[in-house]
């Protein structure tokens, strides 16, 4: 049962690292492409405000109008830029999801700390000898678990 227990554990780890690697570098993509469409908006309207001061009333008012129209509907319909808000939800999913392996990582190794518990007492011990069962090793992380997950770098793939 306590040997469930820790398989349980790992698998519930590994869920977790496998929501991790999907989740973010998704959601890091939905707030490039955000923030991309956002800075498309603006720089048009800056554009288009440059033109409409540049230019004489006559010669580029319908164009300028008209270009000036299919922004202002998109303005009206996306009235607040929110990359801002993307990013956030970014950040809270992070977040939540290093708190979600950390809380995994405790289980799995109070898990272990039962099993090992339980081999090195009697008669867990006797029973244990007598069935090979041996004691589990803690999941340590290697080197590059241990390194934290670089934002910048994902944000510039």
């Amino acid at each position: 049962m306590r040997r469930n227990q820790i398989q349980n554990a790992f698998s519930s780890l590994d869920a977790l690292f496998i929501k991790r690697s999907d989740l973010i570098p998704n959601l890091v993509t939905v707030v490039k492409q955000y923030t991309n469409y956002e800075k498309e908006v603006l720089e048009k309207i800056t554009q288009l405000r440059q033109s409409k001061s540049d230019t004489t009333e006559y010669t580029a008012d319908s164009e300028v109008s008209q270009m000036m129209k299919q922004i202002m509907i998109q303005v009206e319909n996306y009235p607040d830029l929110k990359a801002s808000s993307q990013f956030n939800n970014l950040q809270y999913s992070w977040n939540e999801s290093e708190e979600q392996i950390a809380a995994s990582r405790r289980y799995l190794s109070a898990s272990i700390t039962d099993y090992n518990n339980g081999l090195s007492t009697f008669p867990g011990n006797v029973i244990g000898a007598n069935f090979g069962f041996k004691k589990q090793e803690w999941q340590m992380a290697t080197e590059t678990q241990r390194q934290n997950v670089n934002a910048e770098d994902l944000f510039n793939k």
